[in-house]
């Protein structure tokens, strides 16, 4: 059996990384995900938790509030007591891909999408290319003859 769960969504908070007693770190953020339609609408909150090496790098710089994300990873369904002694649950997500999504960052300026799959997020737009990619901002030569 597998138990994994894959959505898109906006980052609802900047996110923060922490470090475990034993060291470990922990990149924290909560994406919100809209499920419905019209008047039936529904804001689905998820924490989401990225761990180890992953955690510690450059990512925490670029999820910010109103980012999208692409999340994949382990749902959990945690239930504490909140500080009025009532019991509540939280959807939980441990993390095995996130990527960012297109969209607009705090700055105002056009994020580009990273992976912590594997990409470097320094990895230069000429390296991409050389990697395949066609680069759809280079003048195009539309002389067709026919």
């Amino acid at each position: 059996m597998s138990n994994v769960f894959s959505f898109t969504g906006t980052v609802g908070r900047d996110a923060e990384v922490r470090y475990l007693p034993s060291g470990q770190a922990v990149l924290n953020v909560t994406v919100a995900n809209n499920i419905g339609f019209g008047d039936k609408q529904q804001t689905l909150w998820v924490r989401v938790a990225l761990w180890g090496k992953r955690a510690e790098g450059q990512l925490q710089n670029y999820l910010k509030k109103g980012q999208q994300v692409f999340v994949s990873g382990e749902l959990t369904l945690r239930e504490y007591q909140a500080n009025d002694g009532s019991t509540k649950t939280s959807l939980e997500l441990n993390a095995n891909i996130l990527e960012l999504v297109g969209g607009r960052n705090a700055e105002g300026r056009q994020s580009e999408p990273q992976s912590q799959r594997g990409a470097k997020p320094n990895q230069s737009s000429s390296a991409q290319q050389d990697a395949g990619y066609d680069n759809f901002d280079a003048p195009y030569d539309d002389d067709i003859p026919f």
